[in-house]
C-alpha cells in the first residue's frame, strides 16, 4: 500500500510540474533585430502590394462593410484593428491597432520588434500572439518583403483606436504559448523566374493554406491540406466552407485553366464602381477576400496557379452552404 500511495505522489507530483511548466512558460524567443528599415519609393510600394493583396493584412485589421460582398474594407480605418467576429474562436480576440500611433499602436515599436511579430509572433513584450495572426506562414517571409511590409506600415496614417487586450479561453491560452518560434536566418528571396517555386512562396505568404485545410479545434488536418472544408460562420446566413483548391477534377480546380482561375481572382474589378459590391443574402455571400485578390499582379497569378496544380489531387466534395439555397458565383 506504501509503494502505491509513492507511485501516486510522483505521478500528481509530475503532472503538477509538468502543468506548472506549460501554464507560467514564457514563449520561445529570440533578440528583435536592431533594425531601421528604408523607407524608399519603391519598398514603400512593395510593402503594400503585400498588406493588401497578397498578405491581405487589411482583412483582420481594418473594419469591413459585412453588408456587401466579400466584405470590402472601409479604408479610413486601415490598420486600426478591430475584434475578430469568428465565434468558433476560443475566447474574444483583437487584431491589435498596427497604426504608428503611439500611444493605442505600435508607434512606439522599434522596425525589429514589428519584423519580429509579424514572422514570429511575439508582441513587443515578448508574449505570444494568437495564432489565428498567421506568422506561421509569415515566417517564411523574405528579409526584404518583411521590411517592405514594416516601411509601409510606417506611412499608415496614426489612428487613435483603444482596443481592450485579448482574452484567449483555458487552455487554449496555454497551448498557444508554443505556438512562437524565433526565425534565426536570413531569409532570402525565391527565383521569381522558377514559376512553382515563386508560386510556393506567394500561396504561402498569402496563407491561401489557412482558409482552404479544415481546422478540427485549432489544428489543421494535414491529410487535407488545400482540400478546403474550414468552417466559417456567416451570422444570419448560416455556414460557409471554403472551397477545394487541389488540382482534382470532380471536386477541385483540376479542370479549370489559367484564364478561369485569373478571371475567378479578378472578378471583382467588376464592382470597382461607385456603387460598390453588391449586398450579401443567402443566395450572395462569400469570405474569400477578392477585394485584395483581384488586384495580384498577373505573373503572381500565373505563379500561384501553377504550384497549386502540383499540388497532390485530393478528392473531396465540399457543400459550400449546407442547407441553404445554391449561391450565386461572387
Amino acid at each position: 500500500m506504501r509503494i502505491v500511495l509513492q507511485v501516486v505522489a510522483v505521478v500528481v507530483l509530475v503532472f503538477a510540474g509538468g502543468f506548472a511548466y506549460l501554464y507560467f512558460r514564457s514563449p520561445e524567443t529570440a533578440p528583435p533585430l536592431n533594425i531601421v528599415v528604408d523607407k524608399s519609393p519603391e519598398r514603400i510600394a512593395r510593402g503594400k502590394y503585400i498588406f493588401t493583396s497578397v498578405s491581405d493584412c487589411d482583412f483582420c485589421h481594418s473594419e469591413q462593410d459585412p453588408t456587401r460582398l466579400a466584405l470590402p474594407i472601409i479604408e479610413s480605418t486601415r490598420g486600426q484593428g478591430k475584434l475578430m467576429p469568428d465565434t468558433d474562436l476560443p475566447g474574444q480576440i483583437y487584431a491589435r491597432n498596427i497604426t504608428p500611433d503611439v500611444e493605442t499602436g505600435i508607434g512606439s515599436w522599434t522596425d525589429g520588434e514589428k519584423i519580429r511579430a509579424i514572422r514570429e509572433g511575439v508582441d513587443k513584450d515578448g508574449h505570444a500572439l494568437f495564432n489565428i495572426m498567421p506568422y506561421s506562414f509569415y515566417r517564411y517571409m523574405t528579409d526584404e518583403d518583411v521590411q517592405s511590409v514594416v516601411a509601409f506600415l510606417d506611412t499608415l496614417p496614426p489612428i487613435k483606436h483603444q482596443l481592450p487586450p485579448t482574452k484567449v479561453n483555458f487552455p487554449d491560452s496555454m497551448w498557444m504559448k508554443g505556438d512562437p518560434q524565433p526565425v534565426r536566418e536570413s531569409r532570402k528571396p525565391p527565383d521569381r523566374n522558377n514559376k512553382l517555386q515563386y508560386g510556393e512562396y506567394l500561396a504561402t505568404i498569402a496563407h491561401c493554406e489557412v482558409c482552404h485545410t479544415p481546422y478540427p479545434g485549432l489544428k489543421e488536418d494535414v491529410s487535407l491540406r488545400f482540400a478546403g472544408g474550414r468552417h466559417f460562420v456567416a451570422g444570419p446566413f448560416g455556414d460557409v466552407y471554403s472551397a477545394n483548391i487541389t488540382p482534382d477534377k470532380t471536386t477541385g480546380i483540376g479542370d479549370w485553366d489559367l484564364k478561369r482561375f485569373r478571371d475567378r481572382l479578378k472578378l471583382y474589378l467588376e464592382y470597382d464602381t461607385p456603387e460598390g459590391p453588391p449586398k450579401v443574402g443567402p443566395d450572395r455571400l462569400t469570405f474569400m477576400p477578392y477585394q485584395a485578390f483581384s488586384h495580384l499582379d498577373d505573373y503572381d497569378i500565373e505563379c500561384i496557379y501553377r504550384y497549386l496544380m502540383t499540388r497532390p489531387a485530393i478528392e473531396h466534395k465540399v457543400e459550400a452552404h449546407p442547407g441553404l439555397p445554391e449561391r450565386k458565383e461572387p
